[in-house]
């Protein structure tokens, strides 16, 4: 099977100029890129033929029907996708007989997705592909995603949405400034998130038990609950509570945003 590589930053981080670049719509001054193994300038034409893309800024002929965009595609990629199209727009809940500029901006995003997937591609380089979609449309558009992967693609894509991309993605690369900061498994990330533990005992324990322990940042007390913030594993927290009566424990596990907004937390 494939992978999902998800690719992180704020607005004007340099995520849309990269995949413009990678799709060889605009050319650096200096350096390259390769996809494939092939020189995104030099092969871009079969690096697109086995690649589907749908851009942040899309934009699509107005007066031209889903139908008719779906033809045109088939007819620039020289196969017939007309079938696979339909079935991706039935997931999809989209009318293709309808006019782009009577789409809303949900149904072009729809007509963008389609024209991405449509052609079975082996690499789908998705930027921000859920703008506009309703939450039951994201569920199909997140299980169109798995059936692609199962196909053994390749899915990149960006987000702002953080919890998308951490239900999703294998790997996550984070962009700052139009460099990457970290490139890792989302496992990894979420290893050093910020994990929030609130053990109720049964009787008053002392923070100095848990406040001198490795990743322990903050331990505060309400009466016999003691909330306890660390990052990086718990074992050392969990094996100080068993040396006490625990009544109760909620544990609330660090996410990626955690992580992400640490990577920017000094920006102006």
């Amino acid at each position: 099977p494939g992978q999902v590589f998800g690719f992180l930053g704020p607005n004007g981080a340099g995520k849309s100029t990269t995949f413009r670049l990678l799709m060889d719509f605009i050319r650096p001054t200096s350096g390259s890129a390769r996809v494939f193994g092939l020189d995104a300038q030099e092969d871009s034409r079969e690096i697109r033929s086995r690649t589907g893309f749908m851009p942040g800024d899309l934009a699509l002929y107005p007066r031209m029907t889903g139908n008719q965009i779906v033809e045109f595609f088939s007819f620039m990629r020289k196969i017939d996708v007309r079938q696979e199209a339909k079935r991706l727009a039935e997931r999809l809940d989209l009318d293709l007989g309808i006019t782009v500029r009577n789409y809303s901006t949900g149904n072009r995003q729809k007509l963008g997705l389609v024209q991405a997937f449509m052609h079975r591609p082996e690499l789908l380089m998705l930027d921000e592909p859920t703008g506009g979609l309703d939450p039951i449309i994201q569920q199909e558009f997140y299980a169109m995603v798995a059936d692609a992967v199962s196909d053994g693609a390749t899915v990149f894509l960006s987000s702002h949405v953080l919890p998308e991309v951490e239900r999703i993605a294998d790997q996550v690369a984070i962009i700052r400034d139009g460099g990457l900061v970290r490139v890792d498994e989302v496992g990894a990330f979420r290893r050093e998130a910020t994990r929030v533990l609130a053990f109720t005992f049964s009787q008053p324990v002392p923070e100095a038990e848990f406040s001198t322990l490795d990743g322990v940042s903050v331990v505060t007390t309400q009466g016999t609950k003691l909330i306890i913030t660390s990052t990086g594993p718990i074992d050392a927290i969990v094996k100080a509570a068993a040396r006490h009566e625990v009544v109760e424990l909620e544990a609330h596990e660090g996410e990626l945003e955690d992580v992400f907004l640490a990577f920017y937390e000094d920006e102006p």
